[in-house]
């Protein structure tokens, strides 16, 4: 996709740029802010900012910390004001996004603390309104604010201004949505701990700032993003209300601009490149519209939903139906490593060699069986040599009374067995204490991280041996990157990378399994994957891997678009409930898990309804009925330009 020119399509009422990834995104947002920045400082001019909170803008943060750092800007003359606070907070509690703004930039820059203004969390009940009406007043003393940067909530909030916020609505007390508090849950450690109310700058507060950046990230946020800038204006989606600003911009990654009609289906807002995806698309769109198999549709249905373009250009709706049923039918097989003995032209794996060494690749010790566990099954029944490769230990997903439990049983046993009691003992009691005096902060002991990551271990490890993973074959590889025992991560470096090039050139796979899903909420997903890409790009040239096949899977957070499909793993009725069992070995995640995100189902129970729901859409597209379907689209590292993936 070409990022270079803002597009306004012919359905969107806000200008949308899209960027190939969040970080391009903020760098674009980072660069006209410092522009900004530069021009006023030469006029001796203040700048005025509005910020916003969350993960949103942590990137553009960054940058902006890198600017002042390496390229010498400076904001000694740069006046911010933030959208909100939680109400009541301290600014000195962790969960403060005072704390926030210090923490990701302000201790960073050469920012005067006399220009920062964060609403205050401290003021009494019965000062509110007067508090409220001097921060507008603040605003305006200073002539506006310049740039406002915003995120956007899963509800449509902008700010804390939640479904229901009227534009006529400036800086007040506000109560949260129940989806802002479920999103908020996870830091928090649950529901019960989050704010009730807070702070916020209201949407006409909002809509009087000059120019407005509104960042969008992510696959969860592009229902939203879509109402937003294509629906009409609405209380129930605050963020709406930008269409009525002069200077607005919203800038997504490409799964957060996925819901636009001009992505989603671009044949109903102008001209189309009628590639051998977009006919894939567009048909199973039509058939999905129209309630028939790809088969029955007819040149009828062809122009009435709008698709005289792709007749003219590719022939008849008979030809179309069979070129497109036959593409879908071919992602089909059995054999995910390769039948033996057939002509694999049509297929997507090739029958040589056979058996084929496989490499699995599961960012947490979870992955492997929650996202292709069915297919896992079958590569092993199919006589393939499959390692398992966990590349975190996901140690901070335990709970601190199950490191509490193991160290119990350790203990006891050592006391059964006369096994070094004295060590064992001083052990355990250093860890009751802690747990005792630190509730819910185990994660901050290196004893309870090493228990809690042995855990994992012994599950993933009881999970492979349930599907004939040779012991010496599951790898426990530790990534640097992930052992921080909280929630934010190391940048990935080179010593990550170096530990899978080492069991690359060890292995040396005919086959690779990799997570593609980029919506894990934490981002390890996505930093695991960009590890297993930097090591393809490390061993390219070697023998092996020139004939090595990349596949992805997604995980417990989305699925594959069926268009996008390349290959379909059917599960039968049995595989379904060998999967759910070795899904359940891994107990620490079983009933409730530390990061449940915001789907309230099981592990398990996600996998197989998504499983169960690609196996619908196949049987309604006029295709083989299956209990369900895992499915894959392969990455190909040796010519990235095959690649469209994200």
């Amino acid at each position: 996709m070409n990022t270079s020119t803002v597009i306004k399509g012919h359905q969107e009422k806000i200008a949308t740029r899209v960027f190939n990834s969040r970080e391009e995104g903020s760098k674009y947002v980072a660069k006209v802010i410092a522009s900004l920045i530069r021009e006023k400082n030469k006029l001796g001019k203040p700048t005025v900012l509005g910020l916003a909170t969350g993960s949103s803008p942590l990137l553009l943060y960054k940058e902006l910390i890198r600017i002042h750092k390496e390229e010498g800007l400076s904001f000694k003359n740069v006046i911010t004001f933030n959208l909100d606070e939680y109400y009541p907070m301290d600014p000195e509690n962790k969960h403060s996004y005072y704390r926030f703004m210090y923490d990701n930039l302000f201790s960073h820059l050469d920012i005067n603390p006399a220009n920062v203004f964060i609403p205050d969390g401290t003021v009494a009940e019965e000062n509110l309104d007067e508090y409220c009406a001097d921060y507008e007043n603040k605003i305006r003393s200073f002539g506006g604010i310049d740039i406002q940067v915003l995120g956007i909530g899963r509800s449509g909030h902008i700010g804390f201004n939640e479904p229901g916020s009227l534009v006529t609505d400036e800086t007040r007390l506000v109560q949260l949505n129940s989806i802002t508090i479920e999103d908020a849950a996870n830091g928090f450690g649950g529901e019960e701990n989050v704010p009730r109310y807070a702070l916020s700058m209201g949407i006409k507060t909002i809509l009087q700032a000059k120019k407005i950046f509104l960042l969008g990230w992510g696959e969860a946020k592009s229902e939203v993003i879509k109402q937003a800038v294509e629906g009409e204006e609405t209380t129930q989606v605050p963020a709406s209300f930008l269409q009525r600003h002069s200077d607005v911009l919203f800038v997504l990654d490409r799964p957060a601009a996925s819901r636009l009609s001009r992505i989603e289906s671009p044949w109903l807002t102008g001209s189309c490149d009628w590639d051998d995806r977009m006919k894939r698309k567009a048909l199973i769109w039509l058939s999905r519209q129209v309630g028939k198999p790809i088969l029955k549709l007819t040149e009828k249905d062809y122009k009435t939903w709008g698709l005289n373009s792709l007749l003219q250009t590719a022939g008849s709706a008979y030809d179309l139906n069979i070129e497109i049923h036959n593409s879908l039918q071919q992602t089909i097989t059995g054999w995910p490593g390769g039948k033996p003995g057939t002509d694999d032209k049509t297929r997507p794996e090739r029958s040589k060699p056979f058996p084929k060494r496989v490499i699995v690749f599961s960012p947490h010790p979870d992955d492997d069986v929650i996202s292709m566990g069915g297919t896992l099954l079958r590569l092993v029944d199919q006589g393939h040599d499959v390692h398992v490769a966990y590349q975190t230990s996901g140690n901070i997903a335990v709970f601190d009374d199950d490191a509490r439990r193991f160290m119990d049983f350790v203990y006891g046993f050592s006391q059964k067995f006369n096994v070094a009691q004295d060590q064992i003992a001083k052990i355990h009691e250093e860890i009751r204490d802690f747990l005792a005096q630190n509730p819910d902060e185990g994660n901050k002991n290196s004893n309870v991280l090493t228990i809690k990551g042995l855990i994992r271990q012994g599950e993933a490890a009881a999970a492979c041996r349930y599907c004939g993973v040779k012991e010496q074959n599951i790898h426990f590889l530790e990534l640097p990157f992930y052992e921080t025992g909280t929630i934010e991560k190391k940048p990935l470096s080179s010593n990550d990378i170096d530990i899978i090039v080492k069991l690359l050139q060890e292995v040396k796979p005919h086959q690779i399994y990799a997570a593609g899903d980029l919506q894990d909420p934490h981002g390890t997903h996505a930093v695991c994957l960009n590890a297993i890409i930097g090591a393809l790009d490390k061993v390219k040239d070697e023998e092996w891997a020139k004939d090595c096949y990349v596949w992805l899977y997604r995980g417990a957070w989305q699925e594959w678009n069926i268009e996008d499909i390349e290959m379909a793993v059917p599960i039968s009725p049995d595989e379904l409930m060998r999967k759910r069992r070795a899904i359940f070995k891994h107990q620490s995640q079983k009933d409730v898990p530390v990061f449940p995100g915001k789907d309230s189902r099981e592990f398990w129970e996600r996998a197989e309804d998504r499983n169960r729901m690609t196996a619908k859409l196949y049987d309604e597209l006029g295709l083989t009925e299956y209990e369900a379907i895992e499915a894959f689209r392969r990455y190909h590292f040796l010519d990235k330009s095959k690649n469209n993936l994200f």
